[in-house]
């Protein structure tokens, strides 16, 4: 785990001084922040660059009335956000991603185990997500939370495969 200088000047956190919630509208400046902040700091930069580094504080508000998010919060600050959206059956879970800071603690796990009860909730039988073929240790962590691949796809302009989609049933 890499920790900063601000970080290792701060109590450590215990695992409970961490709260989950849904995001609201007013969540959204400070969402747009951790998505930039956690996708800049990625392993390394992927091509094409990603969406979330052009995130907004309006595409984010959009993102959230469109569908939802969860938010986790540390000493009343956003630390680490997933947002979601009903795609038929199943839901789409995106931009799951935590400060660099706040790595390590099994946040992302607390989110989409909240994104999976919201879909629970909805009655959707599956939950699915995409991650960067470019960024494997993405697509382990969320193999070991349950999900497994089940098609890969380029973006637009591009021949070869770049992203997998993976998928988990809610049985």
């Amino acid at each position: 785990m890499v920790f900063s200088a601000t970080t290792a000047k701060r109590a450590p956190l215990k695992p409970d001084a961490f709260v989950v919630r849904p995001l609201t509208i007013a969540d959204a400046d400070a969402a747009a922040d951790v998505i930039r902040t956690a996708f800049a700091a990625q392993s390394h930069a992927t091509n094409p660059p990603s969406s979330a580094l052009r995130e907004t504080t309006e595409s984010i508000a959009a993102k959230i009335a469109a569908g939802g998010g969860f938010g986790v919060f540390a000493r009343g600050r956003l630390v680490a956000v997933a947002l979601w959206q009903v795609d038929r059956d199943a839901l789409m879970i995106g931009r799951v991603s935590a400060l660099p800071e706040a790595r390590g603690r099994s946040l992302s796990l607390r989110l989409v185990a909240a994104c999976e009860a919201g879909a629970r909730a909805r009655d959707l039988g599956r939950a699915r997500l995409r991650v960067r073929l470019e960024l494997p240790e993405n697509e382990r962590l969320f193999q070991r939370m349950g999900f497994a691949r089940i098609r890969v796809e380029a973006h637009a302009g591009f021949d070869a495969p770049t992203v997998a989609i993976l998928e988990k049933p809610l049985l």
